[in-house]
């Protein structure tokens, strides 16, 4: 039995994958690893980097030798999401002192609402 000693770039402890053969294909490393640590395929992809030499292995048909040691990094699949919410600011009026908020939800409060219910 040969061996992949794998760990996650937030890790200390490496974890081994056994296969049989002097090398494993990029693809099944990276199908065999996201099998063990439970992650969905479609949810993330992994990127794979030798630990010693810190080559990245891109194409998914590269044999990596047994006995490598190499650093996994999740990368998500899309890109980031943001965090849903956005601010518009419009500064079209001059500030006069006063301020005005326009809210359609209901739930506004104004300023001197809010400082009479902080008091203790």
């Amino acid at each position: 039995m040969s061996c992949i000693h794998y760990k996650f770039s937030s890790k200390l402890n490496y974890d081994t994958v056994t296969f049989d053969g002097l090398h494993i294909s990029l693809s099944d490393l990276k199908k065999t690893i996201m099998a063990r640590e439970k992650l969905k395929a479609a949810d993330c992809d992994l990127q794979i980097t030798n630990a010693q030499t810190k080559e990245e292995y891109t194409d998914d048909n590269a044999l990596i030798p047994k006995n490598s040691s190499v650093i996994i990094k999740r990368i998500p699949i899309g890109g980031v999401k943001s965090a849903g919410k956005s601010f518009v600011i419009d500064r079209s009026e001059p500030a006069s002192g006063t301020s005005k908020a326009i809210d359609d939800s209901g739930t506004s409060i104004s300023l001197a609402q809010l400082t009479k219910q902080r008091r203790w």
